[in-house]
């Protein structure tokens, strides 16, 4: 009975990538995809924790270093999570893997961090960024989870990852900070 229904999910999973993939003629636009999936990026995500760390601590302000913290706490979590689940389950990306049923063969338009595609990391550390400081700053959550929606379609556009990894790393992502935030003390 799950045999059918995961194999279901994966067609479908399939055949949304194969809409959503980005032509690569399409400079101007892929260009954009590409500046938005950078920023789920390790450098990006270390400089979401750093630089409100760092501003905290120059001003004094306890509010942003815990911000700050718990955001690093909730990355840490939910990046070996998501190394763990990658390994797990081996899920090859979509350009290596057949798709049936495709006139084209697609290929990522972006350098691919390793070999296994779900979930999404760069979708899960752009949304644990996002949920984490959400929590704190509610003012901010609307564009923080708008950009970090944004980098997970993105991981879609560029070829490397099926919208099922997008999701699943977002889910994973809002967990992990769910949790960490309701964690006492921190």
């Amino acid at each position: 009975m799950v045999a059918p229904i995961l194999q279901r999910l994966d067609a479908r999973d399939r055949a949304l990538y194969l809409r959503l993939v980005v032509e690569p003629a399409e400079s101007r636009v892929l260009r954009l995809w590409i500046a938005a999936t950078h920023l789920g990026g390790a450098c990006a995500t270390v400089l979401a924790i750093l630089v409100p760390l760092l501003v905290g601590a120059a001003t004094g302000t306890g509010l942003l270093i815990s911000a700050a913290l718990a955001c690093a706490a909730a990355t840490v979590v939910s990046h070996l999570f998501v190394q763990v689940v990658k390994r797990s389950v081996g899920r090859p990306r979509p350009s290596r893997a057949c798709l049936h049923g495709a006139d084209v063969v697609r290929v990522a338009l972006v350098e691919e961090p390793d070999r296994f595609s779900f979930p999404s990391g760069h979708a899960c550390a752009a949304m644990t960024v996002a949920a984490s400081y959400a929590v704190l700053a509610p003012s901010l959550a609307i564009p923080l989870l708008v950009l970090a929606s944004l980098v997970g379609l993105s991981r879609v556009r560029l070829g490397v990852h099926y919208l099922g990894d997008v999701l699943a790393g977002q889910l994973i992502a809002i967990a992990t900070a769910a949790i960490v935030h309701a964690w006492p003390g921190i």
